[in-house]
């Protein structure tokens, strides 16, 4: 017994200095894993997360099962495998500035999932320690509970540690840390379609400001009325376009508009595109490549406005791509602005083209950017606002409008995109 108990400490040690390493080794994750089920195969609630749960009372059940934890496994040890044939290319003198450069951004991408395979490969460890203390303990009633304990704890933190690993595998948009170019149209509606386009860009003013991102209104064509018919703004901050990319498509709005006499709810609508930002080394325009035409902006603004030729319109000849900005009453500024609007356009159609190339899973992703798709639903008489894509309902509508609630509908999607893509992994795909 004296045996027993020395290496019952010995082992609740060693799990306290796994459990501590492997928590601070954690990334951030946008939901979390809960269960105190013993048997890793069986059903187990992922949620998304404390604050989406608070406001919304969400869970969503899926299975781990043993096909998905055997390619799970597979992929462990081709990641291992791989990370350590990496490791050795490195070391050796002959490789040149241009092949450690290359290694090592590789290297970097796969630092966090292999942490993450070594926390889980060491709570296993754990496990099987603790299953071994269980069997010793079978006649000690005290003894056999502690243990029995621990082992619950840990066997809860190996479900979580697995859904981080088959997350972390999952295929990733490099785009996704970059800031993006945001894009609101006024659709069908006339000019009520225009004051929701200018609500909606608002909106995403707001919610920029509130995630510390830098927000640059680009360019701003108004209505009589002072709504947007077109608007777009430069978004800069990390992560931008991995959370904004799922804002894409049709926005529509059912409320009274200003204009209506009658009290009659109208049905109006809006256009969101986000594109990724892209640098010079991204896309390079070359000078033969562009045609550039300066002309006499229009709408509000002063007498200054119609009296120059500020406003600036570029054409892409080999894509056609045409970008028009006239916010700035400098030529220059504006010239600037358009480039950076052409760049993100060229850079987004390339990401496509490669994309439709490779496989056809952006077809099957949440968040296409397919502007005739109707994603999300503006409900003022009932104070409620649907996104369709996956059947969230959120009744405070002035708080989203405030930028207050985008992210429970983020989480949703980011959470719908994952479960997708580990239902492609689980057939092999």
């Amino acid at each position: 017994m004296q045996r027993v108990r020395m290496r019952w400490r010995s082992l609740l040690r060693g799990a306290s200095i796994l459990s501590g390493s492997a928590h601070r080794n954690r990334c951030n994750q946008n939901h979390h894993v809960r269960s105190s089920k013993l048997r890793v195969d069986e059903e187990i609630k992922i949620s998304f997360g404390s604050r989406f749960n608070r406001h919304l009372c969400t869970e969503r059940k899926f299975p781990i099962s043993q096909d998905l934890l055997i390619i799970m496994e597979r992929r462990m040890v081709s990641i291992e495998g791989r990370h350590a044939y990496l490791t050795h290319a490195l070391s050796k003198p002959e490789a040149s500035p241009d092949e450690i450069a290359t290694i090592n951004k590789e290297l970097s991408k796969m630092e966090g999932c292999l942490t993450t395979i070594q926390a889980l490969r060491a709570k296993r460890e754990e496990i099987v320690g603790l299953r071994s203390i269980l069997d010793d303990s079978a006649n000690e009633e005290e003894m056999f509970k502690m243990a029995a304990d621990e082992f619950r704890l840990a066997a809860s933190e190996e479900l979580e540690l697995q859904y981080q690993v088959l997350s972390q595998m999952l295929p990733r948009d490099e785009a996704d840390s970059r800031g993006c170019i945001l894009e609101v149209r006024a659709g069908t509606g006339g000019e009520e379609a225009s004051l929701f386009a200018m609500d909606i860009f608002k909106m995403y003013e707001r919610y920029a400001q509130k995630n510390s991102w830098r927000f640059e209104v680009l360019d701003v064509t108004e209505t009589d009325l002072r709504g947007y018919k077109e608007a777009s703004a430069s978004i800069t901050g990390d992560g931008v376009y991995g959370k904004l990319k799922f804002e894409s498509g049709v926005h529509r709005v059912q409320r009274v508009p200003v204009t209506e006499k009658q009290g009659r709810v109208h049905t109006s609508a809006a256009s969101v595109a986000v594109l990724p930002q892209a640098d010079e080394v991204d896309v390079q325009l070359r000078n033969e490549d562009l045609r550039i035409d300066t002309y006499r902006a229009g709408g509000a603004g002063g007498q200054h406005t119609n009296t120059t030729n500020s406003a600036v319109r570029i054409t892409h000849i080999s894509t056609g791509t045409v970008v028009a900005i006239q916010d700035e009453r400098s030529q220059h500024q504006n010239k600037a602005k358009a480039l950076k609007v052409l760049r993100a356009k060229i850079f987004e159609k390339e990401r496509l083209r490669q994309q439709c190339m490779r496989s056809n899973l952006r077809q099957e992703q949440i968040g296409s950017g397919d502007r005739s798709e109707r994603i999300r639903t503006y409900n003022f008489p009932q104070g409620r606002v649907t996104d369709h894509r996956v059947g969230v309902t959120q009744h405070s509508i002035e708080h989203i409008l405030q930028g207050e609630g985008i992210d429970n509908f983020i989480d949703a999607l980011v959470m719908k995109q994952e479960m997708d893509a580990l239902a492609l992994l689980k057939v092999g795909l």
